[in-house]
Formats: structure tokens, sequence, C-alpha cells
């Protein structure tokens, strides 16, 4: 299924990283699965970039996510490490060996409750016909210990890396410091073990446009992507290289060993992968980078539990599935470099995210009737835990919307009428939207993406919705459906903004207000005081590419 796929290979680097990227790809599956009729043609999406398709040594075909994964011991519970399509590698190798063989057996981990229950979980047949496997009750989301609870896509046996001389749970052996980290991939066995699996993956591509890292920042997986991306920067010149730093939700100050970590990693990290990947964006629902704390971001129709990776990670897939639109169309695709270069002029190379999850549209309302309704007000939530973006310039951003049916794209007004607003005279959504985007930013480089498919919410995804929603994800004005959300229109954007100035310089004066010496058992994990003064020098410098307006566009 290759052809001109514009082939994209995903790494995810960390354990919140792991969250992430099992909605991510429940929600790529979904998409894959979703019947299509008029309303949602099959061909704007093109799940090439991300997929690739294979075959068994039993001859089953085979279609599987173009994935590098890293975690720690600990993290797979039940999931096996080679994935669950091409057989048992040691029952292999007893059948093809001939002489006397001895069994020792590892006692499995239980299978999680929630998972057991998704499996077993029996189907409805709904008014439309379709087969629907039931929600599963909220109460038991909170049993979710690791994301491979409640991953549903097979992986192939190529994808998982796990790392054994740290373990993901217990106070021993954690992965916790930046240095110990990028001293993983200094490291022969997991260096070789990395270029291996990217190699397997490269080679079998037409035409690589790039590398999309979902990196944990809080922790020393902030020093594994920072090499990580170093090395690609080496081994794929030219290719684009666009990395999601994740952060978890808002965080105790109860915990000052642990927050001073999450600074120094974050720092160190969004310093590092900076300098090496076309493009760094920052995403989390807690409200600040630093060590100040803030409450977490809030939607008018989500209901979550912030210290859930299980919700979190849930709102920031459905953001990420949108924001990546441009670089995973079927027609008329934006490369990640030419996305990258879009949005990182003049040295900007960190953006930030933003999202409104679902977007509120009212059945039979039009996409100007709704935009226009938003008033003066920001359209989307910052995703990039960056504060409060009132009063900032934003020089760039790449915005789509999806999951709006085409009929409400444009105004209905009778012919004749007064017309609301200038966006009610466009032809075209494309038309409104641009327009909207030019009346809230002028004279800012716009690029935007109207696309009809939604993005998919189906179990595994947790419940979070607003009793008021549709099952498509429209905000009803009388009593709840009592239905379950399946889908939802999203609004997200990428933005190229100034509020980055006082973030990335509140980051560096929080880190040269620390006094590292206190704090030996990260420096002795490979970090050095000249070190510190790099990343102080390189925040510092990132921060000043955002002030001022030399970005405007005339």
């Amino acid at each position: 299924m290759a052809g001109g796929a514009r082939e994209v290979l995903t790494l995810q680097l960390g354990h919140f990283a792991g969250f992430v990227g099992a909605h991510w790809w429940n929600q790529q599956d979904a998409a894959l699965c979703a019947p299509t009729d008029a309303k949602e043609p099959p061909g704007e999406l093109c799940p090439d970039v991300l997929y690739r398709a294979g075959r068994t040594p039993h001859g089953q075909e085979t279609y599987t996510p173009r994935l590098i994964l890293m975690d720690l011991k600990g993290s797979l519970s039940s999931l096996k490490q080679e994935g669950g399509l091409y057989g048992d590698r040691q029952l292999d190798a007893a059948i093809a060996w001939q002489g006397k063989l001895t069994t020792h057996k590892e006692e499995l981990y239980p299978q999680n409750p929630y998972l057991q229950d998704l499996l077993s979980a029996e189907g409805v047949l709904s008014s439309d016909g379709i087969w629907r496997v039931k929600s599963i009750p909220n109460g038991k989301e909170s049993s979710i210990r690791v994301w491979s609870d409640f991953l549903r896509v097979h992986l192939h046996p190529r994808s998982i890396c796990m790392i054994q001389k740290y373990n993901h749970d217990g106070e021993a052996g954690r992965l916790e410091a930046f240095g110990q980290g990028e001293s993983i991939l200094k490291e022969p066995r997991y260096l070789e073990e990395l270029e291996d699996r990217l190699h397997f993956y490269v080679e079998e591509c037409d035409y690589l446009q790039g590398f999309q890292i979902l990196c944990d920042l809080h922790d020393g997986f902030s020093g594994v992507g920072a090499k990580a991306t170093e090395l690609l920067q080496d081994e794929y010149s030219g290719r684009g290289i666009i990395t999601w730093g994740l952060l978890p939700g808002p965080y105790s100050l109860g915990e000052p060993q642990k927050n001073i970590y999450r600074l120094l990693n974050t720092a160190f990290g969004l310093a590092h992968m900076s300098a090496h990947s076309s493009l760094v964006c920052p995403l989390s629902l807690g409200g600040s980078l630093g060590l100040r704390p803030e409450p977490p971001v809030t939607f008018p129709h989500l209901h979550y539990d912030a210290t859930l990776p299980f919700h979190c990670a849930a709102i920031l897939a459905t953001a990420l599935d949108t924001v990546t639109v441009p670089y995973r169309l079927r027609s008329s695709p934006v490369s990640m470099v030419h996305l990258a270069d879009m949005l990182n002029f003049s040295g900007k190379k960190v953006v930030i995210a933003a999202a409104t999850v679902p977007f509120p549209l009212v059945p039979g309302q039009s996409l100007p009737d709704a935009l226009v309704q938003l008033g003066g007000a920001p359209a989307w939530t910052p995703l990039s835990a960056c504060g409060d973006p009132s009063g900032t310039r934003c020089f760039a951003q790449s915005v789509v919307l999806r999951g709006l049916d085409r009929a409400c794209h444009t105004s209905q007004l009778a012919p004749g009428t007064p017309l609301p607003s200038p966006l009610h005279a466009c032809s075209t959504g494309e038309d409104v939207l641009a327009q909207y985007l030019q009346q809230q930013q002028p004279r800012v480089r716009s690029s935007a993406h109207l696309l009809l498919a939604p993005c998919k919410v189906a179990p595994p995804y947790p419940c979070l919705f607003s009793p008021s929603l549709s099952r498509h994800g429209l905000v009803l004005d009388g009593p709840p459906s009592g239905a379950a959300v399946e889908s939802i229109p999203v609004l997200g954007a990428l933005c190229s903004s100034s509020t980055l100035s006082r973030t990335l310089g509140d980051l560096a004066r929080d880190l040269s207000k620390l006094d590292v010496r206190r704090w030996a058992s990260f420096m002795d994990a490979g970090v050095e005081q000249g070190d510190v003064e790099e990343a102080l020098q390189e925040l510092g410098s990132l921060a000043q590419c955002y002030q001022g307006g030399d970005g405007l566009v005339d």
C-alpha cells in the first residue's frame, strides 16, 4: 500500500508518550475501520503516511504503525514485546531446535480489568445498523497503570524497544535525570538497536518525509529524545524532524525534588531538541513549564481528571491528530519540512499548540454563525503550558478545522437577507476559515485546512464529554440525547507566538536561580556546570527570537 505515500516514521520515547501514543494509534485505527458514506469521503487523509503493509512468516497480510517505541522494564503489562501478529519468538526457536529443551516460564502480568472488559464487551447494534462496542464505566479508568492496558492496535515485532536497566515502577532504578537518558543512547547496545530499527523502517520507504517524535520532557527520556534527534539530524539530513515534548498534568508542591528534576529535564530537553529538530512543540494540559504550578486548562464541554494520564493523554492525542493533518493529507499535502519552514522562520523553532475539543457547533448552525458567536475571544485553548495567550502576537500559524458537514460550511441565509458579518458572504468553508483567521490575526502568515472527517473518540477513549453533546459531538439545545459520543469536530492550531518569549525566558530564569550543587544526583548522572550554562544561553537565545514584531509579514 506504499506508492507515493510520503511516509512518516514515529518515535515514542517515554511512558507518558506511550499513553498519548496509545490513544493516537487507537484513533488512527478507528478511522481506518470507520464506514464511509457521502458525508465522510475516504480520501482526505492517507493512512500509508503512518502505516506500513507487511506479511507474517505464515503469509498473513498486516498493516501496522511505522513506529519505534522505547520504554522501561515493567511498562508492557500483559503485552508481549514482539506483539501478537508474528507468533512467539521463543516458541518458534523451540520448534526449530531438535535437541533437549528445558523451559523456564516467567509469571505473566494479569490483564488489566479495563482491557478485559473492553475485549469482552458485547457490541450493540445501533439504529443506523452499525455494530458498536459498549463504553466502559468511568470508575474503572483509574485502574489503568500503563499505556499497554488500553492499546488496541497490533504492533510490528520491531516496534517495541525495552530499556531493561531502569524500572517503570518502584522507588529504585528510575530514569529520572536528563544525563541518564543521554547515556542510554551512548551505550552500544541501545544505540545499535535503535539504528537497526531505524534502518529497517527507513529503507522500505519510497519517500520518507521525516520523523515525528513523541517524547517525555519531565523525566530522563528528555535526554533520550535529545540524543535521538541528534542522531536523526546527522543520519537523515534534509528530512523533517517534528518533536512533541510531552508533560503530564499539574504537579504537586509537596514533591520538591520531583519538581526540580521536572524543571531541569524540561529546560535541557527544549534546549537540546530545538537545536536538532525542524520544529519543537511542548504539549501539556498544565498551565506552566516552570516551578510555579498553575491550574490545568479547561474545556467547556469536557470533564476530565487532570491527575489521570489516561484522560490527559486522550485530549493531547486528539489535538495531535488534528494539528498533524497538513502532512498526512492525500491531496495537496504539506510536507513536514514545509510546515516547519512556514512556522520556524527567523530562528523560531519552538511553537505552541492549541485546540478546541470539541469545536462548538449546534445542529443546523453554519460555520460563519459559530465563528461570529465566539466574538473576539480566542477560538482555542492553549495546550503548551505557556499561560494566558491574551495580548500576545502571533507570527505564523497552521490551523485545521475538521468534522463539519459540508452543508454547514457556508451561510444558509435566504437571498436578500442582511449578512451578519463578512464571513457570511464567503462561498466556501475554506474561505470562511481563512477570512476568520485574517480578522483575528491581521498580517500574520497563516495556513488553513478544512476537513470533513472528524476525530474518532470510540472506546477505549475515556468518557469525558458533556451529556449535552450528540453522538457526533454537536452541542444540543434540548435535553441530553443519552447516546455515547463517537466522533467530534475539532479545531487545532500550531502558532509561533510572542508568548514564547515570556515562557522560555521564565524557564531560563527559574533554571538560573537554582543552586545545581544542591542537586548532586542530577549532576552525577552526566550533566556538568558548563552544560547548565549552555542550556541557559540556548533558552535565552530562543526567547529573544519571539520579541518584537520582526516576524510580522507585510
